[in-house]
């Protein structure tokens, strides 16, 4: 069975590789499938994923208990507007991230990920960090990456019009797992039975984020 720093390099390895597609540097300055995001915006967003992981290994632990996935969640908004305060800065990092082109970006992306084949994999899962929306456990935030990456590579491919990238089961089977638990917490253990086996019965929508 491989580990959740095991996974979570597959995954960073598929971003680096969507972000080497010629589609997207060709797409570049052009608006994305997300309201307000510039297709390069979105590419530094996805990059940041990974670059995030060096960032927080580099600090020290916080001594604060970290959050649950749950209490996650409520402390990312991603329930708020795309004119919210943290949307705003989302958006912004991505820009930052992606200000000196494509190539730079998967480079920089490419390098980080380099170093975090030996960074992370020697880390304990259970070693706490201290991310923006609160202190958590590293496996815990490594799987809340390999989410994002995987929805926003769907998001970037769409965007530039090539194939959502196939990520492996190592690393989609977890992130679905999350998805559909918050997605419980979200609209209740009917809606969410409902939508994966009663059509006549599904609600509009069971999503997680």
């Amino acid at each position: 069975m491989t580990t959740v720093q095991e996974n979570y390099a597959q995954a960073a390895r598929a971003a680096v590789a969507l972000l080497r597609e010629p589609a997207v540097a060709a797409a570049w300055d052009q608006p994305s499938a997300l309201p307000e995001f510039s297709v390069r915006g979105l590419a530094g967003h996805l990059g940041s994923q990974v670059l995030h992981v060096s960032r927080l290994l580099a600090g020290e632990p916080p001594e604060a208990a970290p959050l649950s996935f749950a209490e996650f969640f409520t402390a990312a908004a991603f329930e708020t507007g795309i004119d919210s305060e943290i949307n705003i800065r989302i958006r912004e990092g991505g820009e930052s991230a992606a200000a000196d082109g494509s190539e730079a970006l998967a480079d920089a992306v490419e390098s980080a990920l380099g170093e975090q084949r030996t960074t992370v994999l020697a880390e304990s899962a259970e070693r706490v960090v201290a991310f923006a929306a609160g202190p958590m456990r590293l496996g815990d935030f490594l799987l809340t990456r390999m989410m994002e990456i995987a929805v926003h590579s769907d998001d970037l491919a769409t965007s530039v019009g090539i194939a959502t990238p196939r990520l492996p089961a190592e690393v989609i089977e977890p992130v679905v797992d999350l998805l559909t638990r918050q997605a419980l917490r979200r609209h209740g253990q009917a809606a969410v039975l409902r939508a994966l086996s009663r059509a006549e019965r599904a609600p509009t929508t069971i999503t997680a984020i």
